[in-house]
């Protein structure tokens, strides 16, 4: 009879470690399933998910510069699209001066979690010594162009 006591005892403390455990890692995983399941959610409804995609910006020195870097961020997958605005003027301190050039600026729109990629090929190819890489996440948009931008940029 002790001995089935004891047995008792041992699976009931196994019992209340097994359901500490799941707890931490129920509480542990959230962040993770949160997320898969706003992805997962997302794709059933075609709702858009807030900062799934960002639109980044970078200034180059000429049309050319830019047209290059453009087309490589595209090839690349890096961004599904890159709009050119040319003909901007930027104020800005370099070096303890204040300076003011003609420049382009690139409009890329891509994933968020392609941002860090992005910035790293544009430091890879960019003329200037700090290249301008920021980026700002998309809360809404047009559904079929955002399912576009997720279609031709692959996670």
């Amino acid at each position: 009879m002790q001995i089935w006591l004891r047995i008792l005892n041992v699976l009931q403390r196994e019992t209340v470690r097994t359901a500490c455990l799941a707890v931490l890692l129920s509480v542990l995983m959230l962040p993770l399933l949160r997320t898969v399941g706003l992805r997962v959610f997302s794709m059933a409804t075609e709702s858009y998910v807030s900062g799934t995609h960002s639109a980044a910006f970078v200034t180059c020195p000429n049309e050319q510069v830019a047209k290059d870097l453009a087309r490589g961020i595209v090839e690349k997958k890096l961004a599904a699209c890159v709009n050119i605005v040319p003909k901007i003027t930027s104020v800005y301190e370099w070096q303890g001066k204040i300076e003011e050039d003609s420049e382009v600026l690139l409009m890329i729109k891509t994933r968020s979690s392609k941002v860090s990629a992005l910035a790293d090929y544009v430091r890879s190819v960019h003329p200037y010594e700090v290249a301008e890489v920021i980026s700002l996440p998309i809360a809404e948009g047009n559904p079929p162009y955002l399912k576009w931008l997720s279609d031709t940029v692959p996670e």
